[in-house]
């Protein structure tokens, strides 16, 4: 059903079967959902690439408050347009079947907005600003939030979370696979 008229080759479809956690049959549902973002641009190429204002029309990417971080981090091209390709990594990652600590790695880097491999103060701020999003702290309130979570969570004391302890706070987290998840 439908495979008849596949875009790839089925050597294509066995290799990204072995890079992602997904199966052919998964494969070709995640082409049908990017494609369904753009008709008219995907159409028949499989090379395409995507604006972000398209991708962020995926749903779940849509109400997500860090859609826009999401596709920076998985744009091969680092600037939020995404080829097939790099959906097909976003749509891996954010699986069940992904693994906990690839979902934390990729996690860590959509939080770390200014790219220095650390979570500071700055980071951490702007991760509370899109969570809270309609509930706006005081500057004070703010402080003390940022000041707490680097009292719990920084085990160096050096003001910032390395990967490292981020993983640490991940581990710690029971339900942190089934929420950092999206569905095909």
């Amino acid at each position: 059903m439908g495979q008849s008229k596949s875009q790839f080759t089925d050597e294509e479809l066995q290799d990204y079967q072995d890079l992602t956690y997904f199966t052919k049959k998964e494969v070709l549902y995640a082409h049908q959902k990017f494609k369904a973002l753009a008709p008219e641009k995907v159409g028949h190429n499989k090379n395409a690439k995507l604006p972000m204002q398209k991708m962020l029309q995926y749903p779940e990417l849509n109400v997500n408050p860090f859609g826009d971080r999401i596709c920076k981090v998985f744009s091969s091209s680092n600037d939020g347009d995404c080829t097939f390709e790099d959906f097909l990594d976003m749509m891996s990652v954010f699986s069940e079947s992904a693994p906990k600590a690839v979902k934390a790695e990729h996690a860590f880097r959509i939080f770390d907005f200014d790219g220095d491999d650390m979570l500071g103060a700055n980071d951490l701020r702007q991760v509370i600003d899109r969570l809270i999003n309609t509930h706006k702290l005081s500057e004070n309130e703010m402080e003390h939030l940022i000041r707490n979570v680097l009292e719990e969570a920084d085990l160096d004391d050096d003001g910032a979370l390395s990967f490292a302890e981020f993983e640490h706070i991940i581990d710690k987290s029971s339900d942190f696979s089934s929420t950092f998840r999206i569905r095909l």
